[in-house]
């Protein structure tokens, strides 16, 4: 699919990840909706481009919420092309610390918007994109989702977290077999350690120390590299069903 003049749906795309993907998509010809729960995020992201970008501020894992958000991209700009499922939180906690078990609330909250927020973009996203007219290509709509490589080598503290990234792996290719009839194709994105918002609060030579595990190139990753891969998904047709880990050959240690 060819982004000039197709629209683009980014959730979590006020910060990090979803902010780089939404200023590559607006750079490269498209509409952009940007949804996100942080409203002064999302409206500064939202002024640095200008036009062909409209921002809704949502819960992704509200169902009333992002039907709303979904229902007013189709009214901004027509339909919905592509949607990019950058939304996200983390909640380290060990299953068993001090204070006793982790509080089932802390693992439910995680999970809720994490993998049922995913879904549910996905969900209501998909019905929009099934009725566009196919491309040239014959394609109606892609759809991409982020997990992480914790979905593969989680560290201590990171059941929750790991599990909800786990569910969005798991998903993909059932989830594409499931829309193939639609011309919509599904993809994930597992990234490594990037520089984002969740690593904003560490000290540089935390920091550093971190990207230094990483075997080539020995540093964090940048935003602009997911939103790099984004692109490349959305253009080439034949990926379809795959999680890509994006993370420098990476495999975590277990704390």
């Amino acid at each position: 699919m060819q982004i000039p003049g197709k629209t683009a749906v980014v959730t979590g795309g006020g910060s990090g990840l979803g902010a780089a993907t939404v200023h590559m998509i607006s750079a490269a010809g498209g509409n952009v909706f940007v949804v996100d729960r942080n409203e002064a995020a999302a409206n500064a992201v939202a002024a640095a481009i200008g036009a062909h970008v409209a921002v809704a501020i949502a819960d992704v894992s509200d169902p009333q919420q992002m039907a709303a958000a979904v229902d007013l991209a189709k009214s901004k700009f027509g339909t919905v092309h592509i949607l990019v499922n950058c939304a996200g939180i983390g909640t380290p906690a060990r299953v068993l610390s001090k204070e006793g078990p982790m509080p089932l609330e802390t693992f439910a909250r995680v999970i809720q918007v994490n993998l049922i927020g995913t879904f549910n973009a996905i969900r209501l996203a998909a019905a929009q994109m099934a009725a566009n007219d196919p491309d040239a290509g014959g394609e109606r709509g892609v759809i991409i989702n982020t997990a992480s490589i914790a979905a593969f080598d989680g560290q201590v503290g990171q059941a929750s977290y790991s599990a909800s990234k786990a569910g969005i792996a798991g998903m993909t290719l059932p989830i594409a077999r499931d829309l193939a009839r639609n011309a919509i194709r599904v993809i994930t994105i597992a990234p490594g350690i990037f520089d984002t918002p969740m690593l904003a609060g560490l000290s540089e030579e935390f920091r550093t120390s971190l990207g230094a595990q990483v075997p080539f190139p020995p540093r964090l990753g940048s935003p602009d590299e997911y939103a790099h891969l984004a692109r490349a998904i959305i253009e080439n047709t034949m990926l379809n069903g795959e999680v890509i880990r994006l993370d420098g050959a990476l495999r975590m240690a277990p704390r």
